[in-house]
């Protein structure tokens, strides 16, 4: 049975009211323009015209406008004046009023109504003066949108492709804007005669200053939705060059639907640190995450959390959240399905110290694939209390790899640390233990069983960059253990990314470290988040603690950086720890004899073992 769609027979469209007067419009616009072209024809001469034809042709002209406009649904009000779908529409319908008023006047009798040529030129004409009609409407229209008012915040739009233009055309078009474009910059030369909507470019990034100071600029919006830390970086320094705030985008990955004067915030850390586009393998995740069962140890944390929002965009059978804080297993459900009623058996509540509850748990839920990012992982803490790190960086980790090589799992990924890499801590020495543990569980099972290392994450809870913050917004000082102390840093949603990605290349046993780009100096930080702040701040240095070094290191020794899969992922092979010697460790005991034996098993070697 067929369904009326309200457009009418074959397609035809009824007109909207409020369009009737647009018709009207056009119809004079076609009468004005047939008879123009008539006259251009005759040069000027009405005795070459019939009166009669002349009027037979008016009317020819309006009811085959009208009908193709009908046919067209240029008068239905599916699109706003001027806009390129009604442009479309509207050439359409002239070209068929056309061609249907050429045929009614090639075969009237002679003379004919009009001479033939006539109707060509007026047809064009007719479309110059609808669609020239619409354009001025539109930008009378668009003039009376733009934001007014003292307290508008001027400001330079760095950028002049698609993410620029949408921006400019949303600041113009919003009455309630609080801000208002002067002038566009950017650095391709074949963009510097460019406008968009009056707003010219004019210039570089080299010309900020001078444009600033120029146009009274009070901002600079970064426009570039893919802009790298780099770019950002060197904008930021230039913008308080000028003594000008700045602002940008959120990056493609963040952007989940239009853009527009929303979009824009102030820079952050994950900007001027993180910033990378990460390319991944969407085929090769889907293969082993939709249509899985997929299990995310301690999926309350930032890592945690994260890995359940990305796993969830890939459909699997079903996501399972183990966590032993509620309130985070809370935050990440209302944050992947929009409620948090906590009554779904996707959420597990358990610690994963409790080796009873691992195996219940397991047997249950029968997971295909693990993701493992609950650790214990603040460094000066675990210095204190080694016993507490032991229990779950490494005595839970091995719990874990045992319930899920018998019920079965194919795959387990188990967060590290750049820690782990040649450690001199409790925290380096717990996860180092764990990459061996995963190897020996991998070795075992000839399952996919792999280890992903990399350093600090931007957003993480905790993090010393919070601390920076929270110390810069007190009016400081910030304290810095030393001014030559670098660290490696990248944004959680980009570990997270190339954390999955590596589930799918990893070979049993390898870690597969990130590529977190070049390390950077604290002090360097603290002083763009400063400048950010517009704030001077006094750094106060404190000198290093027990178990941390000055530069971390990505890869231990002897450990090579080869990259065969993903430019952004080397893969290495580490001896596998026998879980058999584990039994040395006695958390009774002093901490300084617990370190030692962690110590011992994180170098012990193969033959040793034996």
């Amino acid at each position: 049975m067929a369904h009326n769609t309200g457009r009418g027979f074959a397609g035809w469209r009824v007109i909207a009211p409020h369009q009737l007067r647009w018709l009207v419009v056009d119809v004079c616009a076609w009468m004005l323009a047939i008879t123009t072209a008539s006259f251009l024809r005759v040069d000027f001469d009405p005795s070459d015209l019939s009166a009669t034809g002349q009027f037979l042709i008016l009317l020819v002209v309006t009811v085959a406008h009208t009908s193709s406009a009908l046919l067209f649904g240029l008068y239905a009000g599916r699109w706003h004046h001027g806009t390129f779908d009604e442009v479309a529409a509207l050439v359409r319908t002239t070209a068929l009023a056309t061609a249907i008023v050429l045929v009614v006047d090639f075969l009237a009798s002679h003379p004919r109504m009009v001479p033939l040529t006539a109707v060509v030129g007026g047809g064009i004409l007719a479309l110059v003066l609808m669609a020239g009609t619409r354009y001025a409407i539109r930008l009378v229209l668009e003039r009376r949108q733009r934001p007014t008012g003292e307290h508008l915040t001027r400001v330079l739009v760095f950028g002049s492709g698609e993410g620029a233009t949408r921006l400019v055309t949303s600041m113009l078009r919003d009455p309630e804007s609080p801000y208002i474009p002067v002038a566009l910059l950017d650095d391709a030369p074949h963009r510097q005669r460019l406008e968009i909507m009056g707003i010219p470019v004019l210039g570089t990034r080299a010309d900020i200053v001078a444009v600033a100071k120029e146009r009274s600029a009070d901002a600079l919006v970064i426009a570039i939705p893919s802009a790298d830390r780099t770019l950002v970086s060197e904008l930021s320094a230039l913008a308080r060059e000028a003594n000008i705030e700045v602002k940008v985008l959120p990056s493609t990955r963040e952007l989940l639907g239009g853009l527009g004067v929303g979009d824009i915030r102030d820079v952050t850390p994950g900007d001027i640190l993180g910033r990378r586009e990460i390319e991944t393998s969407v085929e090769a995740i889907a293969e082993y995450i939709t249509g899985a069962r997929v299990m995310v140890v301690g999926a309350g944390g930032s890592i945690g959390s994260e890995l359940c929002r990305q796993i969830y965009r890939f459909a699997p059978e079903k996501l399972l959240m183990l966590d032993r804080d509620e309130s985070s297993l809370h935050a990440v459900q209302l944050s992947i399905t929009g409620r948090a009623l906590l009554d779904d058996d996707s959420l597990i509540l358990a610690d994963i110290r409790d080796r009873d509850a691992l195996i219940d748990i397991f047997a249950s839920t029968r997971p295909d694939v693990v993701f493992h990012a609950a650790a214990l992982k603040h460094l000066s803490l675990l210095e204190r209390y080694p016993a507490e790190g032991v229990q779950t960086n490494v005595l839970a980790t091995q719990a874990l790899l045992e319930v899920a090589e018998q019920t079965g799992v194919e795959r387990f990924i188990n967060i590290s640390t750049d820690k782990a890499a040649d450690p001199v801590s409790v925290l380096g020495y717990t996860k180092r233990i764990a990459e061996r543990l995963t190897a020996a569980a991998a070795e075992r099972s000839g399952r996919s069983f792999v280890s992903v290392r990399f350093g600090n994450v931007l957003g993480s809870r905790g993090s010393a960059l919070e601390g920076f913050q929270a110390q810069i917004e007190a009016g400081g000082p910030v304290t810095v253990t030393d001014p030559d102390v670098t660290r490696y840093f990248m944004t959680v949603s980009e570990a997270v990314q190339l954390v999955v990605q590596a589930g799918a290349i990893g070979h049993p046993g390898e870690v597969l470290v990130l590529d977190m780009g070049e390390p950077v100096r604290i002090e360097e930080i603290v002083h763009q988040l400063a400048a950010i702040k517009r704030r001077e701040v006094e750094i106060v240095y404190t000198g290093l603690r027990p178990g941390e070094k000055l530069h971390e290191v990505l890869w231990g020794d002897g450990e090579l950086d080869q990259r065969p899969s993903h430019p952004l992922i080397s893969q290495v092979v580490v001896p596998p720890l026998d879980p058999s010697v584990m039994g040395g460790i006695d958390l009774a005991v002093s901490n300084d004899a617990v370190v030692a034996k962690t110590k011992v098993l994180c170098s012990l070697a193969l033959d040793e073992m034996a």
